[in-house]
Formats: C-alpha cells, structure tokens, sequence
C-alpha cells in the first residue's frame, strides 16, 4: 500500500519519540501489503476502528492515534493526523 504524507510519520516520530518503535512498525507492515478491505486491516491490527469514513489506529500501547483514509481500490492511504489520545478525544480532527 502506498502512504500519502509519510512526512507526518517522522514529525511524529519527533515529538513522541516513545512511539517511534510503534510508528516505524506500523508504517512497515502497511508498505509491504496490499489490504483490500477494512476486515483485512482489522485482521492485522488488533486496535483498528473506523470512524465516519476514517479509519483510526491505536499506536504504542493507545498513546497515539493515527487516522488515515484509505482507498483500497487504489491502494492509497492518506494519513490525516497523528494525535496523542488525549487530543484525540476532543473531536476537533473531525471538523
């Protein structure tokens, strides 16, 4: 699958350095796969949701949520945000 604003994975990386093993894992098992459906995600990653027509994972033991939309017909993943759980529950992404 390829990952639109991967850039937002190392900005990341940065500010929670605790999550980089997470985040660096994550972005791996994404590249190197082609998921055709939210039940293929959901099957590799445990802490996966949709949201709307998001889809939202859990990242470094629920410190960061990283929300992406997903294209599986194109194979294209765009990741929106990369928040930690506490930005995340005010709902402000959503706007």
């Amino acid at each position: 699958m390829h990952v639109i604003t991967k850039r937002r994975i190392t900005e990341a990386k940065q500010l929670y350095p605790e999550c980089k093993s997470a985040l660096d894992g994550w972005f791996k098992i994404i590249k190197d796969n082609e998921f055709e459906k939210f039940a293929e995600l959901k099957a590799t990653f445990n802490s996966v949701d949709k949201v709307d027509d998001l889809i939202v994972f859990n990242i470094g033991g629920n410190k960061l949520r990283l929300i992406v939309s997903i294209h599986f017909n194109r194979q294209k993943l765009y990741i929106r945000h990369i928040l930690p759980h506490k930005e995340y529950d005010k709902n402000k992404w959503k706007e």
